[in-house]
């Protein structure tokens, strides 16, 4: 897999987050994502992005234009400090939360892209990556 583009968004307020769904959208239009598949990015973009933010204590977003055997595709990676996720397979069950939500982020975000890999160790923080190919 090669990356072809990279940047940076620190997660350190909400307009950190709103920053990151305009960068996400923007770099899925220069792709020329269908309007579904941008949707459907941003919506999970805006949900690990925000979850960084609440339950990690703030963190950062990497998005990477990759391409691998002729596809092209956006990688957006959520790195934070935080508490861990203490039981990744419960945390990605609908309905499960530790705050006010609906409980529909972790495994609503795997829905909506292509890939989805998290790595989470109690006291050290989480990192989710996700991919949406093009």
């Amino acid at each position: 897999m090669n990356v072809l583009k990279r940047d940076e968004q620190p997660l350190k307020s909400s307009s950190d987050v709103v920053a990151a769904r305009q960068k996400v959208r923007q770099w899925s239009t220069e792709l020329r994502f269908s309007l579904v598949d941008q949707t459907k990015l941003i919506t999970a973009a805006s949900e690990l992005a925000r979850n960084a933010l609440d339950h990690g204590k703030g963190g950062a977003m990497t998005i990477e234009l990759i391409s691998n055997h002729g596809k092209s595709g956006l990688r957006l990676i959520f790195e934070d400090q935080g508490p861990g996720i203490p039981d990744i397979e419960q945390a990605l069950k609908d309905g499960f939360t530790t705050g006010s939500g609906m409980g529909l982020g972790l495994g609503g975000s795997k829905r909506l892209v292509n890939e989805f890999s998290i790595e989470s160790e109690v006291g050290k923080g989480t990192k989710v990556t996700i991919i949406r190919w093009k």
